[in-house]
């Protein structure tokens, strides 16, 4: 696949126009922490309708393939929340929906995408990862919506960094969830163009932080994943067509322990009544962690999809 090329700031405000009527513009929100080590805000993207942020890059990059080009449905690779935004989209407009998910895919997310009208397809995770590599599944008819990798949808996912800039132009650094690098990079490439100043760091999580080995080694790297509950972010390694945009726009990676992960998910629930899924609290974790700085910093809750066990588990003190 040829590298994404920049995402400019035209695409992103006619992105922000086409949504306008789909997306949530999501609350920024103070985390009342006066011994936090930051000034902490949260971008509540949790509060979409589908529980996450991909419904921005699902909503942008289905309505600009027009009529013509979703005749015969859509279809998606995702271990749940891109599959709910191009689920709801495809809903929305009234065309069929298939769902590639790799076999870990957690039950409460398989469950939205039923409920929405997609059709779930599982297969095992390097069946799945191939989809994500190669941007199709053979045999499957419709249009395939790349959760990562689609300059539209990135386009979407960057009015996250126009609200962001809309709501707090004083901000010193803002903390993004990675999975792929379509949400960072967007948010970064709105941050960037308008104030570029501020820091763009990418959370990730230490069982699988293929962004940080491949800083490390200056190209894209693949690297031991290990399977927890934190299903949002952590992929075996960074895309090649993603690694120039998400080099160039992001200033560093900060790895989380997962401990640090369910303690953040904890303290968002009991200070905040914020319900977030691991891959949403690992931004809050790097904040609260100090590694972000000690300024005004934004941490993206990227999503709330946490499976209900789990969520039980974390406040009655233990982790999953």
């Amino acid at each position: 696949m040829r590298p994404i090329d920049p995402i400019g700031l035209t695409a992103i405000r006619e992105a922000q126009g086409r949504i306008r009527d789909i997306a949530l513009r999501t609350p920024l929100i103070r985390l009342d922490m006066p011994e936090a080590p930051a000034e902490i805000y949260l971008k509540l993207e949790n509060l979409q309708p589908i529980g996450s942020f991909k419904l921005r890059g699902a909503g942008n990059a289905m309505a600009l393939a027009g009529p013509d080009a979703l005749a015969r449905g859509v279809y998606t690779a995702s271990a749940g929340n891109m599959a709910q935004g191009v689920a709801w989209n495809a809903r929305r407009l009234g065309v069929p929906c298939q769902v590639v998910v790799p076999d870990h895919a957690p039950q409460n997310k398989l469950d939205a995408i039923a409920r929405l009208g997609g059709e779930v397809i599982p297969v095992p995770f390097e069946e799945w990862w191939r989809v994500i590599l190669e941007h199709e599944y053979a045999g499957m008819e419709g249009l395939f919506i790349h959760p990562v990798s689609d300059p539209a949808v990135i386009a979407g996912n960057a009015t996250i960094g126009l609200e962001i800039l809309e709501d707090l132009p004083e901000v010193d650094a803002v903390v993004v969830p990675f999975g792929g690098g379509g949400l960072s990079c967007g948010i970064a490439s709105a941050v960037k163009a308008l104030k570029p100043d501020t820091l763009v760091f990418a959370g990730e999580v230490e069982t699988a932080a293929p962004f940080a080995a491949s800083l490390r080694e200056g190209s894209p790297q693949e690297v031991d994943r290990i399977q927890t509950f934190v299903d949002g972010i952590g992929g075996k390694s960074v895309l090649p067509e993603m690694w120039p945009l998400a080099s160039s726009l992001l200033d560093d990676s900060i790895v989380m322990p997962i401990e640090a992960v369910v303690d953040a998910i904890r303290t968002l629930a009991l200070r905040a009544r914020v319900i977030a899924e691991g891959a949403g609290a690992t931004s809050v974790a790097a904040a609260l962690a100090g590694k972000a700085g000690m300024g005004k910093v934004v941490c993206i809750v990227s999503g709330g999809n946490i499976d209900t066990v789990h969520l039980v588990k974390i406040l009655e003190g233990g982790s999953p």
